[in-house]
């Protein structure tokens, strides 16, 4: 009896061992996140060796829209940290963005007069490379906007601009830059710097709490993408419509707000909403460590999804990070996943499969595959890099 409980411990042990050196809870080391995320930038870069040539995809777009927003918000990260560890590539990348920012002459999107999220996304690099001016301009417009109805592409409204996040993905591309720009103004002793951050607070909460009734299911801790998917919509199992990368949207916005500007009043708040998605997301991730691209429904286009799976994991090692979540449950989780991505998705070239096109729903830009070219190749590399930089900060 004795002698099989033995060999049966030393078998549970041996399959431990295996399982860790095949990569299941391994952390990884810096230098290897950090050869990753330069293996798929350069990639990129060498792609588009303009920074500022426009994108084409169907039809000619400035390269500030915000699938390059998100983008550049990846390389700044991952600029930041070639800084900090005296990597080789800062120069490189540091001259990128500064070429990309130059051909714009550091100003959103559509100009300093628009309400669009997606215009002003681009503003969140702009402000970390200190080139506020055109940003503050948009932002201060969007502020003393009165209450007459805004229509971008013909098809939301609002009366004043609390109001203009109809969309969740609009969370992620604006309220960062909101507190971003506060915290410069507080360092420029503005007595009013605060403004900027009470804004974006008031239109986060009106897209939370009032869109739609709210955008943001309290009980089970993740958000309807927009209007349209809140309930009596239901997925083909019945269950709500939970979009993967949406929930991603919002998880790394609340992340980007909360380290701009870790005084704003309104931190508990987004720290609460955050712990509240956190502990949602662990409960439908699968078994490969992925995110089904319909978070609540396996069976509605299963399968491996890069870009929310990168956001989440980026959200979870900030929180880690800052000491929000419990390293001990989720440094499994993170660190798992990240070697699932580096596993699966990367390409021996840097190329990026699994990820889903644009869209606004599980069923957009499907199949989803390996070897498939997203309809934009950017902001899935961004969210890949805002999570690599994210874990290397946990290696410490």
């Amino acid at each position: 009896m004795s002698i099989n409980f033995r060999r049966l411990a030393l078998i549970s042990i041996l399959a431990i061992g295996s399982s860790i050196t095949s990569g299941i809870f391994a952390q990884p080391k810096n230098t290897e996140v950090l050869k990753v995320m330069e293996l798929a930038n350069d990639y990129f870069i060498n792609k588009y060796p303009d920074a500022g040539a426009p994108t084409f995809v169907k039809k000619e777009r400035p390269s500030n829209l915000w699938t390059r927003g998100v983008y550049f918000e990846g390389l700044w990260a991952l600029t930041e940290m070639e800084r900090l560890t005296g990597g080789e590539k800062y120069d490189v990348y540091y001259k990128y963005i500064s070429d990309w920012g130059n051909a714009h002459k550091w100003t959103p999107r559509n100009g300093v007069t628009t309400r669009d999220a997606d215009d002003y996304c681009c503003s969140q690099t702009y402000i970390d490379m200190g080139h506020v001016i055109p940003t503050k301009k948009c932002l201060d417009n969007i502020i003393n906007a009165n209450n007459t109805p805004w229509a971008p592409g013909g098809n939301m409204k609002s009366k004043g601009s609390y109001g203009d996040w109809t969309w969740i993905d609009a969370i992620q591309m604006g309220l960062p830059v909101f507190s971003k720009m506060s915290a410069v103004k507080l360092l420029q002793d503005d007595p009013d710097a605060m403004r900027y951050a009470e804004k974006g607070w008031q239109m986060y909460k009106y897209s939370r709490d009032s869109i739609a009734g709210g955008l943001f299911n309290k009980k089970e801790g993740l958000w309807w993408r927009d209007a349209d998917f809140v309930p009596p919509y239901k997925e083909p199992n019945g269950r709500n419509c939970y979009w993967s990368r949406g929930n991603g949207w919002v998880y790394a916005a609340l992340v980007r707000a909360m380290e701009s500007l870790p005084s704003d009043p309104h931190y508990k708040e987004y720290k609460k909403d955050f712990i509240s998605m956190s502990k949602a997301l662990v409960k439908c991730q699968r078994a490969d460590r992925y995110w089904n691209v319909s978070l609540h429904d396996e069976s509605n286009y299963g399968g491996k999804e890069m870009s929310g799976t990168a956001l989440f994991i980026y959200g979870m090692a900030w929180g880690v990070n800052n000491g929000i979540l419990s390293a001990s449950k989720y440094k499994p989780i993170i660190y798992d996943t990240w070697n699932a991505i580096v596993k699966d998705c990367v390409h021996k070239n840097g190329f990026l499969g699994y990820v889903q096109g644009t869209g606004k729903e599980p069923k957009d830009s499907q199949p989803v595959t390996y070897d498939k070219q997203p309809d934009f190749d950017d902001y899935g590399l961004g969210c890949l890099l805002l999570a690599g930089c994210e874990i290397m900060k946990m290696e410490k």
